[in-house]
């Protein structure tokens, strides 16, 4: 009996033990921080691996995760500058960086940064007109994230970045801001036909510029051209006339050439009144006829007056 007992107690201590040596043992994860008090006081912060607790007299407080939490913050409406409501919301992300803080700095640190949030955007957002919280969000962004930043370091935690999902108007102001933009697209589709008509009669005046003084410099190329067809067609007819003439004279000077001047000019003479009488029913015929010797006798002085002056 008593060998019975003793074993019992054996195995109860056997069991006692094991459950010790498994208390004693904490496994912590990456990117986890826990937080061991002893005898209900802060003792320290178990890193990720395998750590040693003291059972029934340490024991795991708080579990906090290192890692980027995203939060999203609640919808709530919003005065702006203007007097017009806006309804908001977004979401934080924020990493925890001082366990230690972030259990004893507040009792509840997601409350708190989102009712910061909250008020800090309400805040900002009073101090715009509701076309510049369309324009700002960058500015509303990087506002809220400062004053979490500032805030949230008595908590362990730090706000990494803060972006606004919806920024949405009363029905009213939708359906208002719609006809301005509407009206601001007709404007400029006004303005775009005006400018397009205004450069069309510009390039049209251009191009009638433009050819009239074509035009007119092609005249005055073809009067120049003209003229300077005519000075050489007249040198060339002086040139011409002045090569009859001189091979005329040449033709006089040889043996016989008077002779067949002679001839020339009465034959001439005889055509032209041969026309003349073709010309009417009166025939005309010289007061004397003997004149008919006369006239190529003078007209022959004048040939050898020219001939002799050469």
């Amino acid at each position: 009996m008593i060998m019975d007992t003793s074993i019992i107690f054996l195995a109860i201590l056997v069991v006692l033990v094991l459950v010790f040596l498994v208390k004693s043992i904490a496994i912590v994860p990456q990117q986890n921080a826990w937080i061991i008090e002893r005898l209900g006081r802060y003792d320290r912060t178990l890193s990720p691996g395998a750590r040693f607790i003291i059972p029934f007299v340490d024991r795991v407080a708080y579990k906090h995760s290192l890692k980027e939490i995203p939060l999203d913050v609640p919808s709530q409406i919003c005065i702006t500058r203007d007097n017009t409501q806006l309804q908001v919301d977004g979401v934080i992300y924020f990493q925890v960086t001082d366990p230690m803080l972030a259990s004893y700095g507040s009792s509840n640190y997601i409350s708190a940064i989102t009712q910061l949030a909250q008020t800090t955007l309400r805040s900002v957002i009073g101090r715009m007109e509701l076309d510049k919280t369309f324009e700002e969000r960058e500015a509303i962004n990087s506002t809220i994230v400062s004053s979490l930043d500032e805030a949230a370091t008595n908590w362990g935690v730090k706000v990494l970045r803060y972006e606004i999902k919806d920024l949405t108007p009363p029905n009213e102001i939708l359906r208002a801001m719609q006809a301005q933009i509407t009206a601001e697209r007709e404007k400029r589709a006004l303005i775009a036909a005006s400018e397009g008509r205004r450069q069309e009669q510009i390039n049209i005046a251009t191009g009638e510029r433009e050819a009239a003084i074509a035009r007119s410099e092609g005249e005055k190329q073809a009067q120049i051209n003209q003229a300077q067809g005519e000075a050489a067609a007249v040198v060339a007819i002086a040139e011409a006339t002045a090569q009859a003439i001189g091979q005329v004279a040449h033709a006089i000077e040889q043996p016989g050439g008077m002779a067949a001047v002679n001839l020339r000019v009465a034959e001439n003479y005889v055509d032209a009144f041969a026309n003349v009488a073709k010309e009417g029913n009166t025939l005309i015929l010289p007061a004397n006829l003997s004149d008919v010797g006369g006239l190529i006798a003078s007209a022959m002085t004048v040939v050898k007056a020219t001939g002799q002056g050469k």
